[in-house]
C-alpha cells in the first residue's frame, strides 16, 4: 500500500480508556491536517481517503508480537527461541504457561490497544457513509457501487481484525459503531456472527471487477470479492471445528460455492514453492554487492489471494510502515547472505522438520538449516536461547553479500523490514474447498501436493487434508489455529508432545509443555493487565492466566 497518513480518522475519538493508554502520544496529539469529522465525509473522495485510513490501521497491528508469529511460537512448529539473557515472554507464549515470566502480564497491550484503533477507524468510516450527499436516500434499491464496493472492503477488515482478535482472546469486546465507551467482552459467537456477516457483505458487493487484477498483491493490497469468499471459509471452519457449532448464518455449502467462485474465476494459480519466499529465492552475487531476485515471484504474483502490506521506513518518528514482526524472525545478530540479522525468535523444532516426505521441496524453502547450509560456524550459539539448527525462511530478513542489511541504503533494520504477510494463498482456497466436500476435492490437493514434488494421490481423506496443511502452511500463522479446530485435547496433545532438547546459551536446555495448562487457557492468550486495569474492572482475565 501506497504511504498515505491519515490523521483525519479519530482526532479526539481515539481517547479510549478502554482501548489505549492515556500517556500515548498519539491520542494527545493535534492532528497535522485540519480535515475532521465536523468538515470531512463530504464526497465520494473523502469516503475513499477514509478507507486508505482504515487499510493503514490494519498495516498498524503488525507489531513485535504479530498474531502471525504468536501462532507460530503457540504451535509445535517452532520455540520461543529470543536472546539467551532475554526475558522469558516468549516461552511464556510457547507454552501458555504464566510461570515461565510471571511479571510478564502485558505483553499484547500493544496489540490490543492498534486493533481497537483500527476497528474504531472502520466503525467511523461505515456510520460516516450513508450521510454522504452524493449517497443519501432512503430507498434501498438504489445500487451504489462506489459505495458499497468502500463498505464491503471496510468490513472485510474490521472483520479480519476481529477474527484476529477472538482467536487470540477469545473474550473480546465488541463494538460496532464509534464509541469511546467501556463495554463487557461479548459472547464469542456474537463477534463471529459478526465477522461473518461482514465477510458475506463484502463477497456480495466488492464487484469482481473492481480493480485490474483480483489478486491483492498487483492490486496494491486491496480487498477482493475472492478473498472475503477465502477468509470466510476459514472463519467458517475454525468457529465449526473449535466451538463444534454451525450458525454463523452462513451454509457449509455456501461457504464452499465461494470457495469455488475464487476458483471458477482464473485469477489464481499455484507457482514454484522456492519463488513465494524472498530469502527462499534470493540469490547473492558478490562481485556487486547484490541479491540477484529474479527468482522470487514478487509480491504481485498469482498465488496471493490476500495480502497484508509493508513499506520501508527510515526512522522511528512515528512512520510506522514497516513489517514489525519480521525482525524478530531473523537469526540472531547474524547477517549470512541473503539471510539477514534479526532477534532469534521461532527456532524450528527439528520435529517439523525431520516429518517432512522425502524430497518435499517445501523443506529447504520453508527452513533454514544452519548446519547443512554452512552458518553455523559463525553463529554465536551462546547468545542464542533454545538453539536447534533450524530457523524460519519464509518469514526472515535478507541481508546483502557484504554483510549489510537489505534495506535500502540508510535504513533500520529493526524497522525497515518490508515483506508481505500473505494472509490468505490460492492453495489455501484449494485445500480448504477439499476439506468442505468439493466434487473436485481430489484434484485440488493434488494440485497442491505435486507442486511440493511429491507423488498425486488415487483419493484423499481428511488426515491427507491436515497432513498436507502442515506442511504446505508452516510459519505462516496458520497451523496453530489448524490445531485447535481439530479439538483442544488432541492439540494440547501435540503441541506437548514438541518437546525437545534444545541448546540455551550453549548448554542443553530441556524445553517441555504442561498439558494441563494447556487445557486450562483452552489456547488463548492472557488479556493485556493494562486493559483490564483502565476498563475498572469491566473487563475479565482469561481462564488459566
Amino acid at each position: 500500500m501506497k504511504r498515505f497518513k491519515l490523521n483525519i480518522i479519530i482526532a479526539g475519538a481515539l481517547t479510549l480508556g478502554l482501548f489505549a493508554s492515556c500517556s500515548d502520544s498519539f491520542l494527545t496529539s493535534v492532528p497535522k491536517s485540519q480535515l475532521l469529522d465536523e468538515n470531512f465525509f463530504k464526497t465520494e473522495a473523502d469516503a475513499e481517503m477514509a478507507l486508505v485510513g482504515c487499510y493503514d490501521g490494519y498495516q498498524r497491528t503488525s507489531s513485535t508480537f504479530g498474531i502471525y508469529m504468536v501462532a507460530s511460537v503457540a504451535s509445535d512448529e517452532c520455540f520461543g527461541g529470543t536472546g539467551a539473557n532475554d526475558g522469558r515472554g516468549f516461552q511464556l507464549l510457547d507454552r501458555l504457561d504464566k510461570s515461565q515470566s510471571p511479571a510478564d502480564n502485558n505483553i499484547f497491550n500493544d496489540v490490543w490497544s492498534n486493533y481497537y484503533k483500527a476497528i474504531f477507524r472502520c466503525n467511523n468510516l461505515l456510520q460516516k457513509l450513508p450521510t454522504i450527499p452524493s449517497w443519501k436516500s432512503t430507498d434501498d434499491s438504489v445500487n451504489n457501487v462506489t459505495k458499497k464496493r468502500i463498505e464491503g472492503e471496510t468490513r472485510f477488515l474490521r472483520a479480519n481484525m476481529y477474527f484476529d482478535l477472538v482467536r487470540l482472546f477469545e473474550n473480546v469486546p465488541l463494538l460496532t459503531v464509534p464509541s469511546v465507551g467501556i463495554i463487557p467482552q461479548a459472547n464469542p459467537s456474537d463477534v463471529y456472527k459478526l465477522i461473518a456477516s461482514d465477510l458475506t457483505f463484502a463477497a456480495k458487493n466488492i464487484p469482481a471487477n473492481a480493480y485490474p487484477k483480483a489478486q491483492a498483491a498487483t492490486n496494491d493490497g486491496r480487498v477482493t470479492r475472492y478473498a472475503a469468499e477465502a477468509l470466510l471459509a476459514r472463519v467458517y471452519l475454525f468457529y465449526t471445528g473449535y466451538y463444534g457449532k454451525d450458525d454463523l448464518g452462513v451454509t457449509k455449502p455456501e461457504v464452499l460455492a465461494g470457495l469455488e467462485d475464487v476458483v471458477a474465476s482464473n485469477e489464481f494459480d499455484t507457482i514454484p514453492y522456492k519463488k513465494l519466499w524472498p530469502a527462499a529465492s534470493y540469490i547473492p552475487v558478490p562481485a556487486t554487492n547484490t541479491l540477484d531476485k529474479t527468482g522470487y515471484a514478487g509480491k504481485g504474483n498469482k498465488e496471493v489471494v490476500f495480502a497484508q502490506k509493508f513499506n520501508g521506513t527510515t526512522d522511528y518518528n512515528g512512520n510506522n510502515d514497516g513489517n514489525g514482526w519480521l525482525v524478530m524472525m531473523g537469526m540472531r545478530s547474524l547477517n549470512f547472505s541473503p539471510y539477514g540479522k534479526g532477534w532469534g525468535a521461532c527456532t524450528v523444532n527439528p520435529q517439523l522438520v525431520n516429518a517432512y516426505p522425502s524430497g518435499d521441496k517445501r523443506r529447504t524453502a520453508s527452513v533454514i538449516d544452519l548446519v547443512g547450509e554452512n552458518i553455523q560456524s559463525l553463529f554465536n550459539i551462546a547468545d542464542q536461547r533454545e538453539y536447534t539448527g533450524y530457523t524460519v525462511k519464509k518469514y526472515t530478513p535478507t541481508a546483502l553479500p557484504d554483510g549489510t542489511s537489505d534495506t535500502g541504503g540508510l535504513k533500520d533494520f529493526q524497522v525497515s523490514q518490508d515483506q508481505d504477510y500473505v494472509l490468505i494463498r490460492y492453495a489455501d482456497v484449494l485445500l480448504m474447498a477439499a476439506e468442505l466436500g468439493s466434487p473436485n476435492a481430489t484434484a485440488y490437493f493434488n494440485k497442491v501436493h505435486t507442486r511440493a514434488g511429491l507423488t498425486a494421490v488415487a483419493t484423499v481423506s481428511l488426515s491427507d487434508i491436515q497432513t498436507e496443511r502442515r506442511f504446505e502452511f508452516a510459519f505462516e500463522g496458520i497451523h496453530y489455529w489448524d490445531l485447535l479446530r481439530t479439538g483442544l485435547d488432541n492439540a494440547a496433545n501435540v503441541i506437548a508432545a514438541a518437546a525437545q532438547t534444545v541448546k540455551s546459551a550453549g548448554i542443553d536446555d530441556e524445553v517441555t509443555y504442561d498439558v494441563t495448562k494447556i487445557k486450562a487457557t483452552r489456547g488463548f492468550m492472557q488479556i493485556p493487565n493494562t486493559q483490564i486495569t483502565l476498563s475498572g474492572g469491566v473487563l475479565k482475565q482469561n481462564q488459566g492466566w
